[in-house]
């Protein structure tokens, strides 16, 4: 009897050992998970979204100088611009620095277009992006985001968009992520954890909707 009870006791033992491993083994790949490419090909326009400047425009225009594509678009994330204005401070969005970037890295500035509205998060950025694709006749799109962004922005685009008009994903080369050891700093960290519950959030059929402009 006893000999039986000890016997349950190291399976289940084993059992839960081999789960924290698979977990833990889970956990060290996440980072690696979470970038999702596409192949580059030619397209109309190339897109910056908004954050981890000045990484995401650099690689832009990167893609740019390769031939990729004709024109770059950037978007216009919020600001606290008409607060400062009440202030009499000018505020100078992200948007124009990544616009000075793209001259800087070669792209002619009669190339470069900053999409009209602002955009609070992910979901407003994609669908703006359409949106203008679908207004000028474009039928293909390269989005520049950072790598652990990838995923959740394939995953946002074919929710939100489809298959048209065509988006294909590429992150920003000089973008300091580390995939395989992310947990070595709370910024990639945290990246991390945003993108996964950004990811949840998208399975889910975005349940939890960006706050207004």
């Amino acid at each position: 009897m006893k000999s039986a009870k000890l016997t349950r006791r190291l399976l289940c033992l084993i059992i839960l050992l081999v789960f924290i491993a698979a977990v833990l083994a889970g956990l060290h790949g996440a980072g690696r998970w979470l970038v999702r490419e596409d192949p580059l090909s030619s397209a109309d326009v190339i897109i910056v979204l908004s954050g981890r400047m000045p990484y995401r425009a650099e690689e832009a225009g990167k893609v740019f100088r390769m031939g990729y594509a004709p024109e770059v678009w950037v978007s216009r994330p919020e600001g606290p611009r008409d607060k400062l204005e009440k202030l009499g401070i000018h505020f100078v969005g992200e948007e124009e620095y990544s616009r000075e970037i793209l001259i800087h890295q070669g792209v002619p500035g009669a190339a470069v277009h900053i999409l009209p509205d602002t955009i609070v998060d992910t979901e407003q950025e994609v669908e703006e992006t359409a949106r203008e694709m679908r207004r000028t006749g474009k039928t293909r799109v390269i989005l520049i985001t950072s790598p652990e962004h990838t995923r959740r922005v394939r995953t946002l685009w074919k929710r939100l968009v489809g298959e048209n008009p065509k988006a294909i994903v590429r992150a920003a080369r000089e973008d300091p992520f580390d995939a395989d050891h992310w947990w070595r700093s709370t910024r990639d960290a945290f990246a991390v954890v945003r993108e996964t519950l950004g990811l949840v959030n998208a399975w889910a059929g975005l349940p939890v909707r960006p706050h207004p402009n």
